[in-house]
C-alpha cells in the first residue's frame, strides 16, 4: 500500500507545478495594480516604486516566477547579501534551516511560503490559511459523515426493497437532491429552518462554530451554527452515495456467492452485513472521495450564505478585493487537498479489495 504513495508521489508533485503555474499566469492576465492595491489606490510614487521593488514587481515576468516557485519548494534557495529582497529569508521571516551553503547563496528546508496578504498588510497567507481551514474541514467532514452514513443506509434500504413504493421514493428524494445546486439549497435552507421556523428550530441564518459572548470575553461552542451548512453541504453527495449503493447492492445480490451463503441457511441480514455490503463498499468509496476533496473546495457558496469562516469564503473575499496571494493561496490549498484525498481514496479501495493492482 506504502508502495502506491510513493509511486504517486511523483505524479503528486507534477499537479501541484502545474496548478501553481496556472495560477502565476492568472496573476498577471488579472488588469490590476499589486502595488497601487497595497496603498488603497493612493497616487505615490514614490511609495509605489517601494513596494514594486520589495515585492518584486519591477523584475521580469520569469524571474517573479522562478522566485515564486523558490517560495513554494520545500527545498529553497536564499541569499543572505542578495540585492533582491525576495531572497533574503531573514528580512521576509520566512522558517527554514539551511543545509548547504554555496558562496552567497545556501540551499535550505522549509514549509512552502505563500507570501503575504494584500489586504491584511504583514499577514501570512499561511497564518490566515490555517485559522480557516480548520473551520472548513470540519464542516466538510461532518457533512461527508452524514452524507455517507445516510446514503449507504438508504441505498441499502433501496436495494433490499427493490421496486416497492420505498424504493421509489428513495429514488425520488435522491434525485431531487442532485438536481438542486448548493447555492439554491442553502438559500432555502437558511431562509425555511432559521427565519420562517426560527421559533421552532432557534437556528441562526449565520454563524460559526466558535463564537464570542457579548463582552467579548470569552468563546462558546455552538453546535447549533454547523447544523445547516452541514446538512446542505452534504444533500447532493447523500444523493449520489444512496443511487451507487442501490446500484451497487443489486448488482452484489445475484453473484453466486449469495446464492452460496442462502443455501447454507445464513440469515438475510448476516448475508448482507457479512457478504454484500464489504463488496457493494468499493464503488461507493470511490465516488465518496471524489465528493470529500469537493466538500472542501466546493464549500465557497455554502460558507459565504451561512457566514462560515472558512476557506470557501475565504476565497470570496479575496475575490472581491483582489487580495492575489491569498486567492493563490486558497487555490493551491484546494489542488493539495484533490490530489491527497485521491492517494488516500487508492490507499483505502486497496485495504477493501486486496486483489485490485495498479499499475
Amino acid at each position: 500500500m506504502w508502495r502506491l504513495a510513493f509511486r504517486k508521489f511523483g505524479y503528486i508533485i507534477t499537479i501541484l507545478w502545474g496548478v501553481a503555474s496556472l495560477v502565476f499566469v492568472l496573476f498577471f492576465i488579472i488588469p490590476a495594480d499589486p502595488a497601487r492595491m497595497m496603498t488603497d489606490q493612493r497616487e505615490d510614487e514614490q511609495q509605489l516604486r517601494a513596494i514594486r521593488q520589495q515585492y518584486g514587481f519591477d523584475l521580469p515576468v520569469w524571474k517573479q516566477y522562478l522566485l515564486y516557485l523558490n517560495d513554494l519548494s520545500v527545498v529553497s534557495a536564499y541569499s543572505d547579501v542578495a540585492t533582491i529582497p525576495l531572497l533574503n529569508a531573514e528580512k521576509r521571516n520566512i522558517p527554514h534551516k539551511k543545509i548547504l551553503r554555496l558562496k552567497a547563496v545556501y540551499l535550505c528546508i522549509k514549509w512552502p511560503y505563500l507570501r503575504e496578504s494584500f489586504q491584511y498588510q504583514g499577514v501570512k497567507v499561511s497564518t490566515l490559511l490555517s485559522k480557516r481551514f480548520q473551520n472548513t474541514l470540519v464542516l466538510a467532514l461532518t457533512a461527508f459523515a452524514f452524507s455517507m452514513l445516510t446514503g449507504v443506509v438508504m441505498g441499502l434500504v433501496a436495494g433490499a426493497f427493490h421496486r416497492t413504493w420505498i424504493d421509489s421514493s428513495i429514488t425520488l428524494i435522491s434525485v431531487s437532491g442532485m438536481a438542486l445546486p448548493s447555492f439554491v439549497s442553502a438559500i432555502l435552507a437558511s431562509w425555511i429552518f432559521a427565519f420562517v421556523l426560527h421559533d421552532l428550530t432557534g437556528l441562526n441564518i449565520t454563524g460559526n462554530l466558535w463564537e464570542w459572548d457579548d463582552l467579548g470575553e470569552s468563546r462558546q461552542l455552538v453546535l447549533k451554527n454547523l447544523l445547516l451548512p452541514a446538512l446542505t453541504l452534504g444533500v447532493r453527495p447523500l444523493s449520489v452515495i444512496t443511487q451507487m449503493m442501490r446500484s451497487s447492492y443489486l448488482e452484489q445480490s445475484s453473484m453466486p456467492y449469495v446464492l452460496t451463503a442462502l443455501s447454507k441457511g445464513l440469515s438475510s441480514r448476516k448475508i448482507i452485513v457479512r457478504h454484500i455490503l464489504p463488496n457493494a463498499l468499493n464503488p461507493v468509496v470511490s465516488v465518496a472521495s471524489s465528493w470529500m476533496a469537493s466538500m472542501l473546495a466546493g464549500s465557497v457558496f455554502v460558507e459565504y450564505i451561512f457566514g462560515w469562516n472558512g476557506i470557501g469564503k475565504l476565497v470570496v473575499e479575496s475575490a472581491t478585493t483582489l487580495d492575489l496571494p491569498v486567492l493563490m493561496g486558497c487555490v493551491l490549498t484546494f489542488s493539495l487537498v484533490f490530489v491527497v484525498v485521491n492517494l488516500l481514496t487508492d490507499m483505502i479501495y486497496k485495504a477493501l479489495d486486496p486483489t485490485v493492482t495498479y499499475k
